[in-house]
């Protein structure tokens, strides 16, 4: 790969900056662009009813005859969950491991676009070439099997992306990271690292997920008397297979409870990365077939999601399964940061069932800590430094380890989101900004729900709303009946009939005005109502509900 010209290396983050989830980046040299990972994130407090937010991809849109194709390092949904919205638009191949591409293709399913959308499964130190780039796929270890690094040549240099990592000597099945191709990378000399901040902040190494296979078999041992309910991620497959190892060492049957849940585990087992002893497994309606000692139940909801299996049982809601006093439940997951208040709603409703809930030490996080970081910084040799993934505190503290390594403030880039940072061997610098933002998807809609719908939402969740009814003859204006009210949200209609009745009074007025200064034109009569109304509750409650006129002509 000769370097032609002066041209340098684009690298556009179009999302996952200063948040957890969202992650896609653009990699641009000339008139080739391929994107690493397409994922989403989950709404905020403030986005009612919103289900899932999603990246703007404008820029991708706009440069589609230079977009060549999708390179994924993992199946976790802030990495995949956007393909189904934004391949839509941006029909190219995509490129990952065995078992992630096992999971695209379960959610392309799902959107009828299986046949639609080219998918490659690559193996580890496999090389795809696309356009001006050549991408390596590069074992790692996090929180679900098959995951990768990338590193990308460009003729301006290399670049490594680890994805989401961290530095796992004893999974718990296949190998372990390869560090050796990082330091052979690392020698060939690598023009930037892009490397997960998420737990930057942390001291030292990340446990082994090995460890909490062996916190499993001490609970197991504990509770030989009590079912065993078990939240986690569904993506975790590693966790899901040493809560099974557990359950067969002890006698029990496992029953596996959460959509997601269940999708994951048959297509890890399908695919050969997850076994499952004969036997083992059993379905929800034989549960009671079998003593409570003897059961384990593996489901979703450690992050306290309202419709997940276990949120639904502790709120009696689940239709197959009660909790009973004397269940262990065990969280095996930590809250994601916003997630703490759900889950120890959850965690109070169980405990008040008379469950005992454990959720302690019963997970280990699938990201690298300092020391992990800094022997990948140590390996890899890069001349820049681009912390991601993680909030702007954790690129930060990433920016912090970088410095302690030696690294010069001017080769450390914290991005946004959207900035475009141009580099090559000489120098480095942040030359320009492309649109991004966040598209609400809300059931089938795809970005009809934007702020002012949401501004209505807050509105109405706040203040409620006034309806004023009236129907008016068509040529004269006369009022032929109403103005009538009715509110949802506001005051109770029956508490507050005298209030109702001035409300009444003032409307009256207001079509009295109207007509007698002959104001006939709709938009009129309805601002006139809504400024009169909204200054006769304010005055008399201190609140603004949204108001709402509507006329009818007879």
């Amino acid at each position: 790969m000769k370097k032609k010209n002066n041209s340098k290396l684009k690298i556009i983050p179009l999302g996952g900056l200063e948040q957890i989830g969202m992650n896609i980046t653009a990699f641009e040299y000339e008139d080739s662009i391929i994107v690493v990972d397409c994922g989403l994130s989950f709404p905020e407090d403030d986005m009612l009813g919103i289900d899932l937010v999603i990246p703007d991809v404008t820029y991708l849109k706009d440069n589609i005859d230079k977009v060549k194709g999708f390179f994924i390092t993992h199946g976790h949904e802030d990495h995949i969950g956007a393909i189904p919205y934004v391949l839509r638009d941006i029909n190219v191949p995509i490129y990952a491991t065995k078992l992630t591409i096992g999971i695209i293709d379960n959610k392309l399913r799902e959107h009828n676009m299986l046949t639609k959308v080219k998918r490659k499964v690559v193996k580890y130190g496999q090389h795809i070439n696309l356009g001006c780039f050549r991408v390596e796929f590069i074992k790692t270890n996090h929180s679900i099997q098959d995951a990768a690094a990338l590193a990308i040549y460009s003729p301006a240099g290399i670049v490594v992306h680890t994805g989401d990592f961290k530095v796992d000597y004893t999974p718990v099945f296949g190998d372990a990271i390869d560090l050796q191709r990082f330091g052979e990378i690392g020698k060939k000399g690598v023009l930037a690292l892009m490397c997960d901040s998420t737990n930057a902040e942390r001291l030292g190494f990340t446990n082994s997920e090995r460890t909490v296979g062996k916190t499993f078999d001490n609970i197991f041992s504990d509770h030989r008397d009590t079912r065993i309910i078990i939240a986690t991620f569904a993506s975790n497959v590693d966790r899901v297979q040493q809560i099974i190892n557990s359950a067969y060492k002890f006698g029990r049957k496992v029953v596996v409870e959460g959509r997601s849940m269940v999708n994951i585990i048959s297509i890890a087992t399908e695919l050969g990365y997850l076994q499952m002893p004969e036997n083992t497994l059993i379905d929800i309606e034989q549960l009671k077939d079998y003593p409570d000692e003897q059961t384990v139940l593996i489901t979703t909801g450690s992050q306290g999601e309202s419709m997940a299996a276990l949120s639904r049982m502790a709120a009696n809601l689940h239709k197959k399964v009660t909790i009973k006093p004397g269940d262990t439940i065990i969280f095996s997951s930590n809250p994601i940061p916003g997630n703490e208040k759900a889950v120890s709603n959850v965690i109070n409703e169980l405990f008040m069932k008379g469950a005992e809930v454990i959720f302690q030490d019963a997970h280990v996080s699938g990201h690298a800590c300092r020391e992990e970081i800094k022997l990948i910084y140590s390996l890899v040799k890069p001349k820049y430094a681009i912390p991601v993934h993680g909030e702007y505190k954790h690129l930060k503290a990433q920016a912090s380890i970088a410095r302690e390594l030696g690294y010069d403030k001017e080769n450390i880039f914290i991005l946004s989101s959207g900035n475009v940072l141009e580099l090559d061997e000489n120098e480095a610098k942040v030359t320009g900004q492309v649109p991004v933002g966040d598209i609400l998807v809300d059931g089938l809609g795809v970005g009809d729900v934007g702020n002012i719908v949401l501004r209505d939402r807050q509105h109405l969740a706040e203040d409620g709303i006034i309806i004023v009814v009236m129907t008016l003859e068509s040529g004269s204006g006369q009022v032929l009946a109403g103005p009538d009210i009715v509110s949802r949200g506001f005051v109770y209609v029956r508490g507050a009939e005298s209030l109702m009745d001035e409300a009444k009074k003032v409307l009256d007025d207001v079509m009295d005005y109207c007509m007698s200064k002959n104001i006939t034109d709709w938009g009129k009569i309805k601002t006139e109502v809504k400024e009169e109304l909204s200054e006769f509750v304010w005055k008399k409650t201190k609140r603004r509900p949204m108001i709402m006129p509507i006329i009818m002509e007879v």
